[in-house]
């Protein structure tokens, strides 16, 4: 039986009643149709999971137990960055999506030098809102249970002054690059991997990545999409270093 679970964020332990956020409350019982004696499974992000029991449900609530509190071992032990360019329309959802589900414990939204996405600071701030949605979302369908930091967008020079030398790899997607997944060697940190944009990254940018420690990393001799390019080479890192 497929396991219902919820991000809910609040603090949650074993035997503790409460009333899921309204958001959750509506899904639980509007969409799913889940009544009192029903279980579900809530995350908040801590790293575990809470088996809970529906008590009852109103026409503007729904209170839940929960039963116990346990770890969830759904965690890739491989530390993934992806630094992906924003992408128009809905590529960029169906990115965060896939990027949490393939295992990511971050992702940086760019604007590089070839983005044809232009936001303003109210814009800016709805879209993460929307992609940490998004994010959680999909950490409810793949069973994870830590989310994801998600930044809000930048320019790619200010997220590269701003980079922490903390001995992760630093990757970026290039059709001349000449690193092989294979041949990677990750360390505790693990790695930040760059995604272009639509029209692939600018000169520019290269030059700021390299000067920045960045090594242009190569899957094979066919140009990607920018929504297939994070997908496939998230998908090779943790074949090769993490989940198996």
């Amino acid at each position: 039986m497929r396991t219902i679970r919820i991000h809910v964020d609040v603090s949650l332990m074993a035997g503790a009643e409460l009333t899921l956020p309204a958001q959750a409350g509506e899904h639980v019982a509007r969409v799913l149709r889940l009544v009192a004696g029903d279980p579900l499974t809530l995350f908040n992000g801590d790293g575990n999971d809470y088996p809970s029991t529906i008590e009852r449900t109103g026409k503007r609530e729904v209170v839940v137990r929960v039963t116990a509190g346990q770890p969830a071992r759904t965690e890739s032990p491989l530390q993934l960055t992806l630094a992906q360019a924003v992408a128009r329309g809905e590529k960029m959802d169906l990115i965060m999506q896939k990027a949490t589900e393939l295992g990511v414990v971050r992702i940086v939204p760019l604007l590089t030098e070839r983005s044809e996405v232009k936001l303003d600071a109210a814009r800016a701030e709805k879209r993460l809102a929307h992609w940490r949605s998004v994010v959680a979302s999909a950490c409810e369908q793949s069973g994870r249970a830590r989310l994801p930091e998600v930044l809000g967008a930048q320019p790619l020079q200010t997220w590269l002054d701003q980079l922490a030398d903390d001995g992760a790899l630093r990757l970026a997607l290039l059709p001349d690059g000449t690193r092989n997944a294979r041949d990677l060697r990750f360390g505790p940190a693990g790695g930040t991997l760059v995604i272009g944009p639509e029209g692939g990254l600018g000169e520019r940018d290269i030059q700021a990545l390299t000067a920045h420690g960045f090594a242009g990393l190569r899957l094979g001799p066919r140009i990607l999409r920018t929504e297939t390019a994070g997908m496939a080479a998230l998908a090779a890192l943790q074949a090769l270093h993490g989940d198996a």
